[in-house]
């Protein structure tokens, strides 16, 4: 800490007493403020646009084919450099430097932000993009029940060193093992746990981040105002995240993992409509998510589920509270709790080594868009009906149905950014996947029309959107546009009721809009 700070000094002291730096070649600018603050062996820290290593390195981590292979996307202004940060006082350099520059600063964790934001932007805005891979650091303190992650580790990773640690802790964040810690914290975070013990949001202890002013934080120095923001509201909205400290929860020895399946012919339209009025009411102890999708001219029904307990306790309660599904053992198995991250990641549970949850490279290689809506009341069977006629239009269409209910009925809507708690029964999630750029103007009309039907059957008043899900058809900040009721149109839909504060906390700690992007939250105009 102190090797940090009076670094900072020697950079902000160096910086502003560099007059003669020269100005109109931004570039040249920035690299030359970066270098007058180290040595040269920290030249391959900044990379700028025309090194062999820029493309490489920009494209590593983009998980969509839409911001890749894509001719629409080249319209899309890309990094001017990209910044490789090894220690923090790396990240103090790129935003003092970026400031004096002219250029704004995006992060990227693990590259999945669903509208590509975290590392490219649809304004001409110029932009220096720190890549966060290099802090991937975690340190599990079984005995304390706490966890430092940095913030460019994995939720694979983090999940992996606490099961070196114990088998008997886990945490409530996401089943993706190669989404970053990053973001998903920051936008709330929710898993196969999350009935039982809240958003990984609702489990952040502290958290140091680097300010507008290059300036590094912890809790006690941020204030509690800015912690809150940054445990839901988006962190890229205010600064630079380096790590969490996480709360770990305990987990049973043994848990029960199970799947069923039905098609419309054997009625899973009937079993799906009792899950509806019932998985947001099952106990804390058990995660029930169904998928829908096309198979071969039907509709699929799978219904995926997590006890945290053993098979001979979840048979009897599934026969009284949801014996429509006809659970039986021979569809469940008992594993431990990090066998059944393994489980909901897509892996074998067991042909294939825990150390598959380092591996930061996704598998999915192709084109997607995702939209997201809650619901508070059951879809009618005439919704279902209309539902169901548009996904066997599009053969690779999937829903993803989250239950509500237990622990996040339980948490204000006001604790965290995160607004989506009490009064929900269940998130949908649509994904609509494609192979080639020919495809996609069909592929984005569909998706954006079945958001169009749902809207009769879901949440109104805000229609609530899950902020990690980013959507920019919901509404974008224009280039350099801080218009606090442009940004209310998408950041009502996200945050609800929390939205005013986030606005009054961007505006108190970062008043020139220095972390800007297309859904940032904004800063109030001044009067």
């Amino acid at each position: 800490m102190l090797f940090t700070t009076v670094l900072f000094l020697v950079i902000t002291t160096s910086l502003f007493s560099a007059a003669s730096i020269p100005t109109p070649n931004h570039g040249r600018s920035f690299q030359q403020c970066f270098y007058s603050c180290y040595s040269n062996n920290h030249t391959q820290v900044v990379i700028a646009r025309n090194s062999p290593l820029y493309s490489p390195l920009l494209n590593s981590s983009i998980r969509n084919n839409r911001f890749l292979n894509s001719s629409s996307f080249d319209l899309w202004s890309k990094p001017e450099f990209i910044v490789t940060p090894t220690r923090e006082s790396h990240i103090q350099a790129t935003i003092i430097c970026a400031k004096r520059s002219g250029f704004q600063v995006r992060t990227r964790s693990g590259g999945h932000d669903y509208e590509g934001l975290s590392y490219s932007s649809s304004t001409h805005q110029k932009f220096v993009l720190v890549v966060l891979s290099n802090f991937r650091s975690i340190e599990v303190d079984i005995e304390n029940e706490t966890a430092w992650v940095e913030t460019g580790a994995t939720l694979g990773q983090l999940y992996y060193r606490i099961a070196e640690k114990s088998r008997v802790y886990g945490f409530p964040a996401g089943s993706c093992p190669t989404v970053g810690v990053g973001g998903h914290f920051s936008g709330g975070g929710f898993g196969t746990i999350f009935r039982k013990y809240g958003l990984a949001a609702d489990r952040v202890m502290d958290a140091r981040m680097v300010d507008a002013n290059g300036e590094i934080m912890d809790r006690n120095s941020m204030g509690e105002d800015l912690f809150w923001a940054i445990r839901g509201g988006g962190g890229a909205s205010f600064g630079v995240i380096l790590a969490w400290k996480v709360e770990l929860v305990p987990v049973p020895e043994i848990v029960t993992i199970f799947s069923v399946s039905r098609i419309a012919e054997q009625g899973g339209v009937q079993v799906f409509q009792k899950w509806q009025n019932v998985s947001h009411n099952l106990p804390k102890e058990l995660f029930l998510h169904a998928v829908i999708k096309p198979n071969n001219g039907t509709i699929q029904f799978v219904f995926v589920g997590l006890f945290l307990g053993r098979v001979k306790e979840l048979l009897p309660l599934m026969e009284e509270r949801f014996p429509e599904l006809g659970l039986a053992a021979e569809s469940s198995q008992e594993v431990s709790w990090i066998q059944s991250v393994m489980y909901f990641a897509g892996f074998a549970v067991n042909n294939i080594s825990l150390k598959a949850l380092l591996n930061r490279t996704s598998t999915f290689d192709g084109f997607f868009k995702a939209k997201s809506d809650y619901a508070r009341e059951p879809i009618s069977g005439l919704g279902l009906e209309g539902l169901f006629k548009r996904v066997l239009e599009q053969e690779s269409s999937m829903l993803i149905l989250t239950p509500y209910g237990g622990r996040m009925g339980e948490i204000p809507d006001s604790e965290t950014p995160f607004p989506h708690r009490r009064g929900y029964i269940y998130k949908i999630q649509y994904i609509v996947t494609w192979d080639t750029e020919e495809e996609t103007s069909l592929h984005m009309r569909w998706i954006r029309e079945l958001y169009e039907y749902m809207a009769p059957y879901v949440s109104k008043a805000p229609r609530a959107a899950y902020y990690n899900y980013r959507d920019l058809d919901l509404g974008r900040n224009g280039k350099n546009d801080d218009s606090y009721e442009r940004a209310r149109i998408w950041g009502l839909k996200y945050f609800n009721g929390n939205f005013d504060r986030l606005v009054r906390v961007k505006t108190a700690v970062d008043p020139s809009n220095f972390f800007w992007n297309e859904q940032s939250i904004p800063v109030l105009a001044p009067h």
